[in-house]
């Protein structure tokens, strides 16, 4: 039996996934295909994202994307060509994003800018192009994942904290807005992920301190009560249990998964 023929509650649906050429997006965008999701898998890079989607069974269980999610005119082409493919648009996983650390001081527009776009307005973009889909059909589910960044401070990282934190303001908004009509916003909210993200601060951490990988892993999870990176397939797991049916009254929340960091 194919992914696309699994009868699942989700089965049959639409899910757009930004950010899907690898890490949380190519693993949530799995978990979406292996209960029958239709998945438009949008990104930046074209042949990561063909890859992904054979992964996936390729048509019509998946289609690849090239998106850019800062730019308007890309979003609303890629949604286009996502409706003509797989129909209207039921539910959307804004993951695209982007990290930076930088001292306040040497945090330049640009640095500022770049994060505010990916973070914040691809998200923004994003949600306005699959709204109306879900307004019409009278169902939507809408998961953006964001970060413990989002809820607190943090040194060094002023541009991401300041993005997530606007990521997290929008869900909330958005939650009341809709909540009338069958539609359900949410932010999950993870601590350091096992992604190439983390393996960039890693190699950071080296080459500014001069520890070894194991030192620098370890100076990033020292915060987290459980002293270990989030695997993708939870944050995954947690995505997909906003989709389904059961969570119908989760909206506007922000779901932590950072064992036991933030509470």
């Amino acid at each position: 039996m194919t992914a696309s023929s699994r009868s699942t509650p989700l089965a049959g649906l639409h899910a757009v996934v930004t950010g899907a050429s690898r890490g949380i997006g190519a693993v949530i965008a799995a978990a979406l295909a292996a209960e029958g999701v239709r998945v438009s898998l949008f990104g930046r890079d074209t042949g990561s994202l063909e890859r992904v989607a054979r992964a996936l069974g390729g048509d019509p269980s998946a289609l690849a994307i090239t998106t850019d999610v800062t730019d308007s005119t890309s979003v609303r082409s890629a949604f286009a060509a996502a409706r003509e493919h797989f129909g209207p648009v039921q539910l959307l996983i804004n993951n695209a994003g982007q990290a930076a650390s930088a001292k306040f001081t040497e945090t330049d527009e640009a640095l500022w800018n770049r994060l505010m776009a990916v973070n914040l307005n691809g998200t923004f973009l994003c949600s306005r192009q699959a709204v109306p889909d879900m307004l019409q059909a009278g169902f939507g589910r809408m998961v953006n994942v964001a970060s413990i960044a989002g809820l607190r401070g943090a040194a060094y990282i002023s541009a991401y904290v300041s993005s997530k934190h606007a990521v997290i303001g929008l869900t909330k908004s958005l939650a009341l807005e809709y909540a009338s009509r069958n539609i359900t916003v949410n932010a999950v909210c993870p601590g350091y992920v096992d992604t190439d993200i983390v393996k960039s601060a890693v190699a950071n951490i080296k080459a500014k301190t001069g520890r070894s990988d194991s030192e620098a892993l370890a100076a990033l999870v020292a915060t987290n009560p459980q002293r270990r990176l989030i695997e993708p397939r939870e944050v995954a797991d947690t995505v997909m249990w906003l989709c389904r049916p059961g969570s119908e009254s989760v909206t506007g929340q922000s779901i932590v998964l950072a064992g036991g960091e933030v509470t």
